[in-house]
């Protein structure tokens, strides 16, 4: 029996969602809350619990979140990303993967693949949705490995010296 319990989070659990969150974007990511970039994160229960359309996941061992996972109801922004791929993945029917983070000290228990396998299902089972898009950071260990045995890739934006290694894919639907 696993120590975790996952489920679609609930309102007691947005405090340490947003905890995971900001964590991972200053200990493991090294550059901490960016606002342009996260949104989201200021008040996830407004983005993901109040919204048809949008869902976050957590991973919670005891009482304490330890894994998120979320989706969006919106395509790739440009910038910084480019034109075309928001014109791929408009926001009328493309699901956005994000916050996919596990806390360092339950790293290899598969709870990325469990919380990204839920949120693949209900993109599936949303009938708006055509395209499960996201994009990662390619710098980040294990990162871009993990996500090529889920989806394919639509473009990357990698360049040397540049701040974030961006690789942009595509997780089938069918």
């Amino acid at each position: 029996m696993s120590p975790y319990l996952i489920r679609e989070a609930l309102p007691q659990d947005v405090p340490g969602a947003r905890g995971v969150m900001l964590d991972t974007f200053y200990r493991d990511l090294g550059y901490g809350y960016l606002p342009e970039h996260h949104d989201d994160v200021i008040d996830p229960a407004r983005t993901y619990l109040c919204h048809p359309r949008q869902r976050l996941w957590v991973a919670a061992s005891g009482s304490q979140v330890v894994a998120t996972t979320a989706i969006r109801a919106r395509g790739p922004r440009t910038p910084p990303h480019p034109t075309w791929l928001s014109q791929r993945y408009p926001d009328h029917n493309t699901a956005q993967l994000f916050r996919v983070y596990v806390h360092p000290d339950h790293r290899r228990h598969g709870l990325a693949t469990e919380l990204v396998t839920r949120a693949v299902e209900f993109v599936r089972q949303t009938p708006a949705y055509r395209h499960l898009y996201l994009h990662t950071d390619a710098s980040v260990p294990g990162a871009l490995e993990f996500w090529k045995t889920l989806g394919t890739v639509v473009h990357d934006d990698r360049e040397p010296g540049r701040r974030f290694q961006t690789v942009h894919l595509e997780i089938p639907l069918t």
